[in-house]
């Protein structure tokens, strides 16, 4: 391993912070979100995107004053208390450019259609005498109320000036944000390319799932927990097979496979054991392989292979998971906008905890519905069938040894 590095932590004593491993990987990334990487896509391909650039509004919304009900266009001094006959004008359709509203009409209206020039307000159908339109065509008047102005009326520019921002760079884009462009009139949009991983799971004791399982021998997971995390994420994954506990095997297989992605992750062969693998194929490369003041995922690699950024996880199941939400993808969320980052939620605790008081622990819990949270299974890292049952991870932070039930944590929502 090289003698200086700009991520290392300091000593082997020491532990990095959650915080500083998260600026660590935070920086590690930074080039991703160069202007460089954005590309233009139609806006059915660009959900769970971010934007480059600040979208400012070609147009006001709505762009004419309209509607707000089913009813009739007036001039509200044409009304007065007690009701006012008023003849009734031609209707007004939706997607139609209706001509001005003569003084002493009302004008049938639908929602959404434009208010005529010279109206002011609409009064809903089921307040007029008669409460149903007339037949096309028909002379007609109709008893009305008295109505302030601007009553039932969305008024032109009522939710975005044109020119006014409609959406700030970075912006991750949902169903709401891509209906707001589409509203805008936008066909496509400029957004950041999606991040390409290179996921390796190690480990001479891994077996990929559906092969027979000798003795000694477990099945993969890490590999589909963060190919699926990942994905779920918005992130282009790419998978190798399974490497050996060779150095010599996983170097060649990573130069063979990561010319093209923008991050390679592995997990397992981080911590300090004499077959660490990982720690093995990175000592001629500027990788730093330190402990985190977390449980579980202490053990973390950081550096870069051949100049690709890498990330080291452990091998442990929850572990790898747990570095993932903790690391990769609030750092991801920081730099690019997507993936949206976990909106954190506090919640009461349905029973007591202890957790180490250096450590930052992350426990997996249900969320109830009566706002408090459950935990699920123990502290362990191997606890999947428990992790499967979580729909929450429950932080508990550095110095905090012992919490009761009914006590106040933060949870994320899985």
């Amino acid at each position: 391993m090289t003698t200086a590095h700009p991520l290392r932590a300091g000593t082997a004593h020491q532990s990095r912070s959650v915080a500083g491993h998260l600026a660590a990987v935070t920086a590690l990334l930074a080039p991703l979100a160069a202007e460089s990487r954005a590309e233009v896509l139609p806006l059915r391909a660009a959900l769970g995107r971010a934007l480059v650039h600040d979208i400012v509004a070609p147009v006001s919304l709505p762009p004419f004053a309209n509607s707000q009900m089913d009813g009739y266009a007036v001039r509200s001094a044409d009304l007065h208390d007690g009701g006012t006959d008023l003849r009734v004008a031609p209707p007004v359709p939706a997607g139609s450019r209706p001509p001005a509203l003569l003084t002493g009409t009302a004008a049938p209206i639908m929602t959404g259609a434009m208010l005529p020039d010279g109206a002011d307000a609409v009064v809903p159908i089921e307040r007029a005498v008669p409460d149903s339109f007339p037949a096309a065509g028909s002379e007609a008047s109709v008893t009305l109320p008295a109505v302030p102005a601007g009553t039932f009326v969305r008024p032109a520019g009522s939710d975005i000036v044109a020119g006014g921002r409609a959406l700030a760079a970075r912006t991750h884009l949902g169903p709401a944000q891509l209906g707001l462009l589409a509203a805008l009139g936008r066909a496509d949009v400029e957004v950041f390319k999606a991040v390409t991983v290179l996921l390796v799971t190690t480990g001479d004791e891994v077996v990929e799932p559906g092969r027979e399982l000798p003795d000694g021998k477990i099945y993969d997971a890490n590999g589909t927990l963060l190919e699926a995390a990942m994905a779920e994420a918005g992130i282009d994954v790419r998978r190798t097979g399974i490497s050996t506990d060779e150095p010599g095997e996983l170097r060649k297989l990573l130069r063979a496979t990561s010319t093209e992605a923008d991050l390679i992750v592995t997990t397992g062969g981080v911590s300090k054991g004499a077959y660490e693998v990982v720690r093995q194929a990175m000592e001629d490369q500027p990788v730093d392989f330190l402990h985190v003041a977390m449980q579980p995922g202490g053990p973390q690699g950081i550096g870069t292979f051949d100049g690709v950024p890498f990330l080291g996880f452990p091998g442990n199941p929850v572990s790898c998971l747990v570095s993932f939400e903790m690391f990769l993808r609030p750092a991801l969320s920081a730099l690019l906008g997507a993936p949206a980052p976990r909106a954190p939620l506090r919640a009461r605790l349905g029973h007591g905890l202890t957790s180490p008081e250096r450590k930052h622990q992350v426990r997996r819990g249900n969320l109830q519905p009566d706002g408090t949270v459950r935990l699920e299974g123990g502290e362990g890292s191997h606890l999947v069938h428990a992790l499967a049952g979580s729909n929450a991870l429950v932080h508990v932070p550095e110095g905090v040894t012992e919490l009761a039930a009914g006590d106040e944590v933060e949870v994320w929502m899985l």
